[in-house]
């Protein structure tokens, strides 16, 4: 453990007030946890610890971005005078586990008390409530104020309904917070401009884009990257590329940039793919506000400032603000009302095993692999490749919906639990059988080929479902319905598409279940004993 000499002091004297806990994801100085923070009477506690990198398999564009975005936040509360006791991931006295850091700590420096906002992961927050009791120290834990509503508040909304939706969360925040509103009324005469948006780039293209946000690494993320490279040799992916904002300096330029150079084009293109194009017209800021180096009010504003200066059309502004203020605070109420019980859902009774060419991206499904590939060079892939590429293939396969959950969590650099589980668990794996999505997200082929140019350059023909040239993902989606046929025959949302089952003969029916059984073996072998 590494600490001022003033630390040492206050340890010694006894003095030590508050012992302020710090996580990875909670890098924000306006932080409710210094709110009366003293310089003279608390200090401030961070560890870097192996399990948080292996509890999933983490990939080494994530753990790159954490340990640097926390190196760089201490340094920056000691150039303010305060002290900051971190624990680096290879000292040599280091136990591995937040709880055995922190038991640790407190064994050392007897605070009075601990103070901490609010974890964005369960399984942390019982992690550390447990060593609070078991050491005796009153645990103080405050609000994260990086977000526009309370888990209370989202409680309070959802308390007697069976199903949540997002449509009326979202529009309660906005009026309640009087975002995009004028007269009480939404700007524009309506609250959802989806019709104008998500469209595909077309035969020509999307044509030239503006350059990523790029953030060349200085010499505290170089240091890191050569630890994760030597520590977590055998984790997935690559450094080569790495670029992330890890300062809230880089992380307001970044937010800056996407504003003047993405936003107006965001809506009309948000749900487009093109072979080989990973960035496109997306804010690439998530990792930045879950590391909590940017605030959802911020960015908001930025986004509602551009649309009433006439820089960004309302339908992009929108669709934007919609994603955070809306999606991002009803998901995150939805993990924190459910947890932990909501973690082992899985009402498709889904349990296939994820196939090995996830974390190496070699198959010969080119949406897929360009996905794969991506995300494991760069930790990212923007939403529609997520939920209707890599999350669609998954859910049509019948993946065990907890080892998606890992695998989401280990490869994005913006992955904390309480946003990435329910996204996965409930819209892209429909695991919780309907309360958070009011559908299965399960499309054929043909929708990939709508939204991006894979299929031109695919070996694989999304019109065909058995055959040599037939689509997995057409021929999983047949599959899919005909084993869900009669859950999904009660959904109002997914009646047509059943219905559709009729279409097909006996004949034809059969081959499909006979070409997806062939598909299982062959990208999850059985195993021999």
């Amino acid at each position: 453990m590494t600490a001022a000499p003033q630390a040492a002091a206050v340890a010694q004297t006894g003095l030590l007030r508050h012992l302020v806990m710090v996580l990875g994801d909670q890098l924000d100085e306006q932080s409710s946890a210094f709110d009366g923070f003293d310089p003279a009477l608390d200090a401030v506690w961070m560890a870097e610890v192996a399990e948080e990198s292996t509890h999933v398999w983490s990939a080494k564009q994530r753990i790159t971005v954490f340990l640097s975005a926390m190196r760089h936040f201490a340094e920056s509360l000691r150039a303010r005078g305060w002290t900051v006791y971190y624990t680096h991931l290879d000292d040599s006295a280091n136990r591995g586990t937040l709880a055995a850091e922190l038991q640790s700590a407190i064994d050392v420096l007897a605070p009075a008390a601990l103070v901490m906002t609010a974890p964005g992961d369960w399984r942390v927050l019982q992690s550390l409530r447990a060593v609070a009791k078991a050491s005796g120290r009153p645990l103080d834990m405050r609000d994260d104020r990086n977000f526009f509503s309370t888990v209370r508040e989202f409680a309070a909304h959802a308390e007697g309904r069976k199903q949540l939706r997002l449509e009326y969360w979202y529009r309660e925040l906005r009026t309640k917070n009087g975002i995009l509103m004028e007269g009480g009324k939404p700007v524009g005469g309506q609250w959802n401009f989806d019709a104008d948006n998500r469209e595909s780039f077309g035969a020509a293209g999307p044509g030239a884009l503006p350059p990523r946000s790029f953030f060349a690494p200085d010499a505290i993320t170089q240091d890191v990257m050569a630890l994760v490279n030597s520590r977590f040799a055998s984790h997935p992916g690559r450094l080569d590329s790495f670029g992330w904002p890890v300062t809230r300096a880089q992380a307001l330029l970044a937010l800056d940039t996407f504003i003047a150079e993405r936003l107006p084009l965001f809506g009309k293109f948000e749900d487009a793919m093109w072979q080989g194009e990973v960035w496109l017209y997306h804010a690439h800021l998530a990792s930045a506000m879950n590391l909590k180096l940017l605030g959802a009010r911020e960015v908001v504003q930025a986004a509602e400032d551009a649309y009433r200066a006439g820089l960004a059309p309302l339908a992009a502004v929108e669709g934007f603000i919609r994603q955070i203020l809306g999606w991002r605070e009803f998901i995150r109420g939805v993990y924190w009302t459910k947890m932990p019980e909501y973690g082992a859902v899985n009402a498709l009774d889904a349990q296939a095993a994820l196939p090995g060419f996830y974390w190496t991206g070699e198959t010969d499904m080119a949406c897929l692999r360009d996905a794969l590939t991506q995300t494991l060079n760069h930790g990212y892939a923007h939403h529609i490749q997520r939920l209707m590429v890599t999350g669609l293939y998954a859910l049509l396969l019948g993946v065990k919906p907890q080892e998606v959950h890992a695998w989401y969590l280990s490869v994005y650099v913006d992955a904390v639990e309480w946003v990435e589980l329910p996204n996965v668990l409930g819209m892209s794996q429909f695991a919780d059988g309907g309360m958070l999505a009011s559908k299965p997200y399960a499309a054929t082929g043909k929708y990939i080929q709508r939204m991006s140019n894979h299929c031109k350059g695919c070996r694989f023909d999304p019109a065909e479902s058995v055959g040599d040239k037939a689509c997995p993902f057409t021929t999983l989606y047949w599959d899919f319905l005909m084993r869900h046929e009669e859950r999904l025959a009660k959904n109002p949302r997914m009646a047509l598409q059943v219905k559709n089952i009729a279409r097909l003969s006996l004949e034809k029916r059969a081959g499909i279940i006979a070409q997806a059984l062939s598909h299982h073996a062959v990208v999850n072998p059985p195993v021999s004993s």
